[in-house]
Formats: C-alpha cells, structure tokens, sequence
C-alpha cells in the first residue's frame, strides 16, 4: 500500500446543477496528471450555480467523494472547488510602478500586479482571480515576461474576476459540511479552459463555452490573456423543460430521451426513426418520429448559442475599441454535459459563422475511458489548475492514502449487501 508521502496527490470538485463530480488526481515527475478516483453522483440542490438546499447539496458532494476515495483508495482532506452563477463579473484593470534598479525583477512584477489589482470593488464582491495580460516597459507594449528586461517604468494590465461572497460563502459551506477544506476556490469557466485549450487556440484567439444544465460558462482568449468571462444562467435544462412540455412527459424522462435521441439539426434525423415518449398520470407511452423531437430542440440550442454570439460581438467591439486583439481564429470550443448534442457542432457553426470544436479533456493519463469527456472538463481543469498552483512542499495538506478507512468502508458495503 503506497503511502501517502510518496504522492502528490490533488482534488478537484464540481458541484453543477445536474451532477457533482469528484477527480482525485496524482502528480506524475514528468508535470501531467494521472488520474486515479472518480466520483460523480446526480446533484440535488443546486440551481444556476447557487445553493438552494444546503442539506441536498451535502448529500451529493458526500456521495461523489465517497465513490472517489474508494477508487482513488485514498481519504480526501482538501479539495480545489469550481465556482459559477451569474453573479461572476470581470474587468480589466492596468497598474503602473517605477523599476527599482533599471532591470525589471519579481519584486517589481508583483508590485505591479498589486497596484493594477487595488482596484475598489463592491463589498459584496470578492476577488477570485487576478491574471496577468501583458506588460509594458517605456514604450515597448505587448510583454509577456517582463523579468530581466531593463526600462524605467512598468506597467501590467490584469484581468480580474470577482463572485458574490455569500454565493462563494454557500457553496463552500456545503463542501466544508462534508468534513473537507477548500484549498482553492476557482470560476468554473477557467478551470475549464485550463483543460480543453491549446497554447495555440489562446493565442490565435477562442471563445470556450462549458454548457451544463443551469448555466453557461464563457471564457473569451486572445493573443494568449484571458480578455473576458462570463456566466450565462440559461443552459440545458432549458431544452429538457422544452421537451417535457412539447410531448406531455415527465422531466426525468425528457432528460434521458434528450441524452439518447435528441439532435440539434434536424436535418440529420432520419425521417423513418421514432422515439417511446413515456406519458405521465399512467397513460400508455407514445410512439413519435425522431424528427419531431429534433424540431423542439434545434431553436432552443439555437437561442442559447445566440445568447453567447450576442455577447461575444459585444466584447469583440469593446476589444477593438481598446485596441486589443480581437479576432476568434481558432473559433468556439463547445463542453460540458449539454454540448455531447449530436449536431450541436452543425448548429452552432451556423450560428456563430466560424470553426467549432467539441472540447474534452487533454493532458491526461490514468482513468481516460471514464474522464475524457465533455461533461468532465472543469473538474479536470480543476486538477490542472491545482497542478500548477499547489508548491508540494511538507506542509501541504494532501489526501491521505487510509488502509483501515477502506477497510472499514469495504466491511460497511459488505453488512449491507449480505
């Protein structure tokens, strides 16, 4: 039994609106991720990012843990934790500072950042995260790593993202319910980035969109900088409600009959193919085409592609204006649960009139069959993000590899199954 000194071991947990997922993963000597637990368990009690049970929530989040320390074979003590809703904002802010000694040091970037990130914010508001854009030295703009570089005076532009505090407050109530300490608090749109992206997409210019079932996450790159984020509380529970009320079938019904037959061009389905749509008061189900389905969900998933068109001309104009990059070259990465659509590349082409890809995990080794899927991109990028925040020095709190709790936990399962 490997201990727990000989692992670098992270965890990642996203609580969504239609599952919670649980990743442990272990720092390889190379830098990539192995995967080694995976949880997930259908989430109760969340809405849009927020939460409107706390009890269900912690039954959810305890579930998927559980399911990933049994795996993982390890007892998690601290987790990083994605974070979204439509009280996430952004803004980009510049600070200014004199070079110490003629050639530009760590200090001086630090203190750079610090100055461009003392903005005022409301008091409702915290700081989530504070990314570096670029940096300028006297008259040469568009630095990427200032340190070394000699000049007068800097200056830094960083892009900051804020979240309510009692929306953050709550979510990690719930997390900490379950006996756990989060480590990091992270937006859930730049976790995802983190595992969907290249370099090159970044630099080229892309729009990531994670659509879950309450909300859908923006993360706008160009010339290598995040230049916006953005939370959309409109997603793919919106398409199952469509369907549940089209066809007179109950919502848990309409989600699987969306998951297993549904297409987001209609033009694809076959005109012979047909779909049991069960009824609800114990009526008979009914037989429908395919087609039919077809028809309700392309104008929904249509909507809410132009909800995030509209969006991204606004900040592609408010880019150009202040004369940042601001074409999309390497186009849309669609992820999430609700982008596993069959046609959802074809529509939403269609709508945003550029290249669009559908995102799943990269970087990674170990359980691959069962995360390298759309609907386990921001957990991953969870993974990744600790990776690189996480300096696993003595002190830092890991989960711990636990002989007698799996023992304990297999002899449980054992008095109640015989």
């Amino acid at each position: 039994m490997t201990k727990a000194a000989d692992k670098k071991l992270i965890v990642g947990l996203d609580i969504g609106t239609s599952k919670v997922c649980a990743l442990v993963g272990e720092v390889l000597p190379d830098g990539n991720v192995n995967v080694i637990g995976v949880g997930s368990s259908p989430s109760r009690g969340m809405d849009k990012g927020g939460v409107n049970d706390l009890e269900s929530v912690v039954k959810s989040v305890q579930r998927a843990v559980d399911q990933a320390e049994l795996m993982a074979d390890c007892q998690i003590g601290s987790v990083c934790l994605s974070l979204s809703g439509k009280h996430i904002s952004c803004q980009t802010e510049k600070g200014m500072v004199p070079i110490s000694d003629k050639e530009v040091t760590q200090d001086d970037v630090d203190n750079v950042i610090h100055t461009a990130k003392s903005v005022k914010i409301s008091d409702e508001q915290r700081t989530l995260h504070v990314i570096p854009q670029e940096f300028a030295i006297d008259y040469q703009e568009g630095i990427k790593n200032p340190v070394g570089l000699s000049g007068v005076r800097m200056e830094a532009s960083v892009h900051l993202i804020t979240c309510h505090n009692d929306m953050a407050r709550n979510i990690v109530k719930a997390v900490e319910r379950c006996g756990l300490t989060v480590d990091h608090l992270i937006f859930s749109g730049l976790a995802t980035s983190h595992a969907v992206l290249t370099p090159d997409e970044r630099e080229l210019g892309v729009c990531v969109v994670d659509i879950g079932g309450g909300t859908m996450d923006l993360a706008i790159w160009t010339g290598g900088a995040l230049r916006h984020a953005e939370v959309i509380p409109y997603a793919g529970n919106a398409v199952t409600s469509d369907i549940a009320y089209a066809f007179g079938t109950p919502p848990g019904d309409a989600e699987d009959i969306k998951v297993k037959y549904g297409c987001a061009l209609s033009e694809l389905v076959s005109k012979d193919a047909k779909v049991d749509v069960p009824s609800v008061g114990g009526r008979p189900s009914r037989s429908l085409q395919s087609q039919t389905l077809a028809e309700v969900i392309e104008p929904r998933y249509s909507e809410l592609l132009g909800l995030v068109n509209k969006k991204l001309l606004t900040v592609q104009d408010q880019l150009r204006e202040a004369g940042v990059k601001h074409h999309l070259a390497a186009g849309i990465v669609l992820t999430g649960g609700a982008a596993q659509m069959e046609g959802l590349t074809e529509c939403a082409e269609r709508v945003f009139r550029n290249q669009v890809r559908i995102g799943q995990p990269l970087d990674l080794s170990g359980l691959t069959d069962y995360v390298q899927a759309p609907p386990y991109a921001t957990a991953v990028g969870l993974l990744h993000y600790g990776k690189d925040s996480q300096s696993f020095d003595e002190n830092a709190q890991e989960p711990k590899r636990s002989v007698t709790g799996l023992f304990s936990r297999i002899n449980g399962w054992f008095e109640k199954n015989f």
